[in-house]
């Protein structure tokens, strides 16, 4: 198949399953689209007597799309700037210190508990994986996705700044889960013998060549859109910033994900109040809204199609099972972890580890940088289970994010209430009923 004839089949049902999601299922849109994906894939896989053609047209087609060098290098220069355009800087400036602490301690933590403890596990079940090949493992399956999970967290009436807390670490945590996992590519596959000087200088390069790189192409799009006030023009400047940005980074050897971010931040904030007319900001809004519920259809009908090119041997699938509880602790911990510290500094309720445990959600990145890993047993294991721990993770734990949000919320109204029998009003502290802390300091 040609690139039209593929783009046209995703666009197509990435349509259809939109349609009858919205028409019946009425499920978030990320959900209910991998689901259908997922169903008619595993229908395919079956042996029904329409399904051969079918399914051997359907592997041509996805044996013909790099699934990681469309989701690594393509989609997600536009999904990370689109999210990034929306979310204000003074929200994140309120939790500054709690996202960089889960985007960087907590991503990192993530990756060297899941990939310690996947090299025991993989090996008590008879699997033989090096350590390197689990600590990759645990690289690419820490970096949480926020699509999913945003619009979930609205319906259910979730506060801002758990939105806030949840939105930003996702934003930032792919460039640090990125860098870390190139780092354990280039000694798994290349043999490199990597000092932890190198490692950090590595580290900083890329993050802060990433940042210093974003604010320069922002600036750059910045003062563009201050000199004219031409809505088409003015779109297609933003279209190049996260695009260009994106390539240019990757070419320079800087993180790529954080560049692309810093420069929707900047022209989300600055350019979005001192660069764009109310019709240029209308237009900007509204196209990159779309762009981004457009990509995320599509990545998702390709995530639930993908499932036709794993391995299912069912010692893999197994595997699998037993690696969503270990996400999920691994995931507890690395959450838990930062915000006791921050408890010497902000109020917090107990609520937010929970709702932050429950709503990481994994998705296309995880799956894209298991697919860049070379041929072989090692990679054929980890895809198939990142595959699982994906799946389990925007099905189940997505659908049951909203109730277990409203659950918290109740104890902690049920909580205050009791407080304010206890206790006089000028002597309670002021704090978020869920997740939002003050500032005591």
């Amino acid at each position: 198949m040609n690139l039209f004839e593929i783009i046209a089949v995703l666009i197509t049902l990435s349509a259809l399953f939109s349609w009858i999601n919205v028409r019946f299922l009425r499920l978030p849109t990320a959900i209910g689209l991998m689901l259908m994906a997922l169903v008619m894939s595993l229908l395919l896989l079956s042996p029904l007597p329409f399904s051969d053609g079918v399914e051997q047209d359907v592997q041509r087609m996805l044996d013909s799309i790099d699934f990681d060098a469309t989701v690594l290098h393509g989609m997600l220069s536009f999904l990370l700037f689109a999210g990034a355009l929306h979310v204000k800087l003074s929200d994140l400036a309120e939790q500054k210190w709690v996202i960089g602490l889960l985007a960087s301690a907590g991503t990192i933590l993530s990756t060297f508990i899941i990939g310690l403890a996947a090299w025991v596990l993989f090996d008590a079940i008879g699997l033989e994986v090096s350590l390197t090949y689990c600590l990759l493992f645990g690289a690419l399956i820490s970096p949480t996705d926020p699509i999913a999970v945003l619009g979930i967290l609205k319906s259910a009436g979730a506060p801002r700044a758990l939105e806030i807390k949840i939105t930003g670490e996702s934003l930032f945590n792919d460039g640090v889960a990125v860098v870390v996992f190139l780092v354990l590519f280039g000694i798994a596959i290349g043999g490199e013998q990597v000092t932890v000087d190198g490692i950090l200088l590595l580290f900083l390069r890329e993050a802060f060549g990433g940042l210093i790189f974003g604010l320069i192409s922002g600036a750059v799009a910045y003062l563009m859109l201050r000199r004219i006030d031409n809505y088409q023009a003015e779109v297609l400047i933003t279209l190049a910033t996260a695009s260009g940005g994106y390539a240019l980074a990757e070419h320079l050897h800087i993180s790529a994900p954080i560049t692309v971010v810093v420069s929707g931040l900047f022209i989300g904030n600055l350019g979005r109040h001192g660069a764009m007319s109310d019709l240029t900001r209308a237009h900007i809004d509204n196209f990159w809204e779309l762009v981004d519920e457009v990509l995320n259809a599509v990545l998702f009908v390709l995530i639930g199609l993908e499932v036709m090119m794993l391995t299912l041997d069912m010692s893999y699938l197994v595997a699998g099972g037993l690696a969503i509880p270990l996400v999920l602790l691994a995931r507890a911990i690395s959450v838990g972890l930062p915000l006791a510290l921050m408890r010497r500094f902000r109020s917090m309720s107990a609520g937010s580890v929970s709702i932050l445990t429950w709503g990481g959600l994994r998705g296309g990145i995880s799956v894209a940088m298991a697919l860049a890993l070379p041929d072989g047993p090692a990679r054929d294991l980890i895809v198939t289970v990142t595959y699982v721990v994906v799946v389990f993770s925007i099905l189940f734990q997505g659908l049951t994010l909203a109730p277990l949000v409203r659950a918290v919320g109740a104890r902690a109204e049920l909580e205050m209430e009791r407080t304010e029998l206890i206790e006089p009003e000028h002597e309670r502290p002021e704090t978020d009923p869920i997740a939002e802390p003050s500032d005591t300091r």
